[in-house]
């Protein structure tokens, strides 16, 4: 599961990057997944596109394609999707950390205390 703030990282990372996957007339075949399958283990963050001719909804094809990779939907805009999964053995694309907290320094307020006393 994937946080806004990681899914806002990896829209920026994927914009830049072409379409790789394209699903056609048949829709999500078992060829397209060992496709999708060997290119997000290459590159950890891929984009795909329903073509025009195919009468998938891209949300389906991108629900499906996330579930048999065991992937994360980053998004779908319009007719294309974009995957995820981080590659344990060879991370390419380093997303923010969901641990990450922001620590605020709490200022202490001066307090005037009791005088010193000093004895003879």
């Amino acid at each position: 599961m994937l946080t806004s703030k990681q899914r806002s990282h990896l829209k920026k990372l994927a914009s830049e990057i072409p379409d790789i996957i394209f699903i056609g007339k048949d829709g999500v075949t078992p060829q397209v997944v060992v496709q999708t399958r060997d290119a997000i283990i290459a590159r950890e963050l891929i984009k795909g596109k329903v073509q025009n001719n195919s009468l998938a909804n891209v949300d389906d094809v991108a629900r499906e394609l996330a579930a048999s990779t065991k992937s994360d939907i980053v998004c779908t805009i319009g007719n294309k999707f974009i995957l995820y999964k981080k590659n344990l053995l060879k991370t390419k694309i380093e997303v923010p950390s969901k641990n990450k907290k922001v620590i605020k320094k709490v200022k202490k307020k001066r307090t005037m205390g009791t005088p010193i006393k000093f004895e003879n």
